[in-house]
Parts: structure tokens; C-alpha cells; sequence
């Protein structure tokens, strides 16, 4: 008795089945190659934009991207993952969202604006051309993506499922159990004010999903046909859909946002927790004196 004649083997077996029946000629637009970073953004309009996706009725100022490609976690994502960049993905949710005016302050971008206020200054542009001085908008805020925590075979249950059942089958079940993997992924997102250096907001964001990759390579040998990729489900579109948790938990709070009051001197006047029992110093302390000349009055 083969394996796909068991009852719950043939109903593996004939979704698969209905699944490998699709065409394989190209499509555009295909749902299954798509991250939940997906249609296009042109000004405050958007179209196809994902449904999760929280918006603002008008921005909330202008933001750069800053990633740090240094980082191990940027590495890991570059070299064994073979993902662009996370400020691709996040430029077409901000401008989605309308929550910000996203403006350019990348390495290629730059040089390219560069390039063409050069290429003004060496005369060679026709007239009208206008890449004179004066024309570049401030970035108000610094955007800082970061993945946190990276799983690529969290909750694989191994060769349990074997065990549970027994019997013959129980090494083609373990099998199957072994390559059942759950990929997951957990974000950070940091705002920054980029004329104080103030931390505006900060947010997480987390996503997974299982991989049922194993099930097209033991029915391809049992007459079910290998799926290959339709069936795997890539680490990169984990990570999107984190990013875009992050993104949404950081707007609700934006919505609410209230900025933080330091009493007495204010934002970088010596704070409220003094080291030596001593008050801080007042703003209109002379310079270099090495103690405080004011007390603070008791409320």
C-alpha cells in the first residue's frame, strides 16, 4: 500500500494537485510573488496599497531614511538573504501612508543630485534648467529601521509528528514534520528629530508564517508534482510585513503624540536627577562656574 492511497495523504494530495494545475505562463501582478509592501505610491495618492496599512489624512512632516549597513543585522539580510536594502521597502509605505514626505538622503541619491549641480556648473545644461542653490527641502525627521530578531526555523516540529502516529509511515510524517518551519521576524523602528536629536517615537513589529515547503517535495515523489516555489514562502516577505507592524504601531502613537516636558531647565538643561544633591545649574549661570548659583524653590 503506497502512501498516497492513506486517506489524509490524498487529501494532501489533491490540493496540491489543484494547486500545480495553475498555469506557469507569466503573470503580472501575481498575488503570490507579492510582500504587503505592494502597489505604487505619487504624491498623497496611492494605488493597490494594502489594506493594513494605516494612513494619515496629511503628513506629519518630511523624513529620511537612515540605515545602518554596517550592522550585523544588514549583513545577514545582504549577504545571506539577498534582500535589497530595507529603505526601499519602507519609502513605499511612508509615501502610501501619507503620514510623511519622504525626501532622499541616500548615498546613490546624492551622488545623483550631485552629479546634476555639476554638471550645471560646468555649463553644459540648456538654460531654464534652474539646479541652482536654495532648492533642497530639510529633512525634519530621521527614520531608523532595524531587524531585531530573525528566525528562519522557529516551532519546526521535527520528527514528532512521526512519533504521535507510529507505525510504518511514521518516518515519511517525521519527514514532513521536520520541514514544517514557522519564519519569523521582529522589527524596530526609530524617529528621530533630526534638529534637537530628540527620540520622537519608537515602535516593534513582529510577523511569521509557516512554510509548507516539505509537503511539494514528498509529494512530488508520491505523484503530487514538485511546486517549488509556490509553495516556500521567502524570509523577505516576513520581514516586510514586520516592518509594516512597526510602521502601523509607530502612526498610532504618532496620532496621540504629546511631546516630553522636562521641568524646571527644559530639554537639556542638567535634567532632574542630579548626582551630587546639588540642583542643577541655572541657564543663566556664567560660564565655567563649576557649581550651582541657584537653588530651585520647593513646590
Amino acid at each position: 500500500m503506497s502512501f498516497a492511497k492513506l486517506p489524509l495523504a490524498t487529501a494532501v494530495a489533491a490540493t496540491l494537485f489543484l494547486t500545480a494545475c495553475q498555469t506557469t505562463d507569466m503573470q503580472m501582478g501575481s498575488q503570490g510573488a507579492k510582500t504587503v509592501a505592494t502597489g505604487a505610491a505619487a504624491g498623497d495618492a496611492s494605488a493597490n496599497a494594502s489594506s493594513s496599512l494605516e494612513k494619515c489624512p496629511a503628513p506629519l512632516g518630511t523624513v529620511s531614511l537612515i540605515e545602518n549597513q554596517s550592522a550585523g543585522w544588514y549583513t545577514i539580510l545582504r549577504n545571506e538573504y539577498k534582500l535589497p536594502p530595507t529603505a526601499n521597502l519602507l519609502r513605499l509605505l511612508i509615501q502610501q501612508s501619507n503620514c510623511f514626505v519622504v525626501v532622499e538622503r541616500g548615498a546613490a541619491g546624492m551622488n545623483a543630485m550631485t552629479r546634476e549641480r555639476a554638471l550645471m556648473q560646468s555649463g553644459e545644461m540648456r538654460q531654464g534648467s534652474n539646479f541652482g542653490a536654495g532648492q533642497m527641502v530639510a529633512s525634519d525627521y530621521g527614520l531608523s529601521p532595524e531587524v531585531i530578531f530573525n528566525n528562519d526555523n522557529a516551532g519546526g516540529i521535527g520528527g514528532s509528528l512521526g512519533g504521535l502516529v507510529g507505525g510504518r509511515y511514521s518516518g515519511v510524517l517525521a519527514a514532513v514534520g521536520g520541514n514544517l518551519q514557522t519564519k519569523e521576524a521582529s522589527t524596530l523602528l526609530t524617529l528621530i528629530d533630526n534638529r534637537s536629536g530628540v527620540q520622537v517615537a519608537a515602535s516593534e513589529g513582529s510577523a511569521s508564517k509557516t512554510d509548507f515547503g516539505a509537503f511539494s517535495r514528498i509529494m512530488g515523489n508520491t505523484g503530487g508534482g514538485n511546486l517549488g516555489g509556490y509553495s516556500n514562502t521567502a524570509q523577505g516577505k516576513v520581514i516586510s510585513a514586520a516592518f509594516m507592524d512597526a510602521f502601523n504601531q509607530m502612526v498610532v502613537a504618532l496620532r496621540s503624540y504629546r511631546a516630553q516636558a522636562v521641568q524646571g531647565q527644559g530639554l537639556g538643561g542638567g535634567g532632574r536627577l542630579s548626582v551630587d544633591g546639588a540642583a542643577a545649574p541655572s541657564q543663566t549661570s556664567a560660564p565655567g562656574a563649576t557649581k550651582a548659583t541657584t537653588t530651585r524653590k520647593k513646590k
